[in-house]
């Protein structure tokens, strides 16, 4: 694999953070003291004019977005055969690596992240783009509980029309099993329900600790999407309070006709619920780890 140079443009590397299937992240600084993230196509993409459209293609749907709780893209490059985005510096960890630090967090967090999930993707849209990609691993968190959504290499524009809607099938299915949406799994054209879908599974996985479906296979978990009936995250978290689990079940409605209408919908009847029975608490040793950090941040 071959190395990449100490600066791209004005940006020079100060911290390799992780690789993707295509892309690397690096911490960068421009100008001496002003720091970015770039999002780095990886060696043997170099040059690959596919892969160099899907990254002009994230940063087309991401410069347009401007929300508090979505990532900011400031900038497509490419330097020689590296192509690269330009973004705001913000915490590494997602939300699945969060879970996995500490289930308990999340859910002290619950509200506040599920809020800013479902407003995230309402602005998305509301300027006509389905992120089809929506998933734990791509909102990240910081210590505060503040997110940022991520990652619009798969986005596309909503079909809007019965034009659209004919003509806008996919013949290579794109997504994560995990959260798909029946229409997504089809091919079929899609609007923002299909987010609402996949919403629905992130919010069950952050309450009950796992995604609604598993399968045997990966074809099995798409199959279960498209047949198997819609579970009750009570089963896996008896303190969810039933109308909570009873918004979930309807945004994981098989039918978008069956599923809230838009991201609004779904923050209005949030914000009218109480999500748990009695609210949850950190364990003992997180509360002094944290009081812990505090001091030390004071001294």
């Amino acid at each position: 694999m071959s190395q990449l140079p100490d600066f791209l443009g004005p940006y020079r590397l100060l911290k390799y953070i992780r690789s993707g299937n295509s892309s690397q992240i690096w911490e960068a600084v421009r100008d001496k003291s002003d720091r970015f993230i770039l999002k780095i196509l990886r060696s043997d993409n170099w040059g690959n004019k596919e892969e160099i459209a899907l990254l002009k293609h994230e940063f087309e749907v991401g410069h347009a977005l401007t929300h508090p709780s979505i990532i900011r893209i400031h900038e497509f490059n490419l330097e020689g055969p590296i192509a690269y985005l330009v973004l705001d510096v913000f915490s590494s960890l997602n939300v699945k690596q969060a879970m996995r630090e500490s289930h308990a967090k999340i859910l002290v967090h619950f509200s506040k992240i599920a809020e800013q999930m479902t407003l995230a993707l309402g602005h998305m849209h509301e300027k006509g783009w389905v992120h089809c990609d929506v998933k734990p691993d791509n909102f990240l968190l910081n210590e505060k509980g503040i997110i940022k959504l991520i990652d619009f290499t798969i986005s596309r524009k909503a079909a809007t029309g019965m034009i659209s809607r004919m003509f806008g099938k996919q013949k290579v299915i794109q997504g994560t099993r995990s959260y798909m949406s029946p229409e997504q799994i089809r091919g079929q054209a899609l609007d923002g329900r299909a987010d609402i879908y996949s919403l629905g599974c992130v919010l069950f996985e952050l309450l009950g600790g796992k995604p609604p479906f598993f399968g045997d296979s990966p074809n099995d978990l798409l199959q279960k999407h498209l047949t198997a009936s819609i579970p009750s995250v009570v089963v896996q978290n008896d303190n969810v309070m039933p109308e909570l689990a009873a918004l979930l079940r309807k945004m994981m409605s098989k039918k978008p006709e069956d599923r809230p209408g838009s991201m609004a919908e779904v923050m209005k009847e949030l914000r009218a619920q109480k999500p748990f029975k009695l609210a949850p608490k950190l364990p003992a040793s997180s509360v002094e780890a944290t009081d812990n950090d505090s001091d030390k941040s004071d001294s």
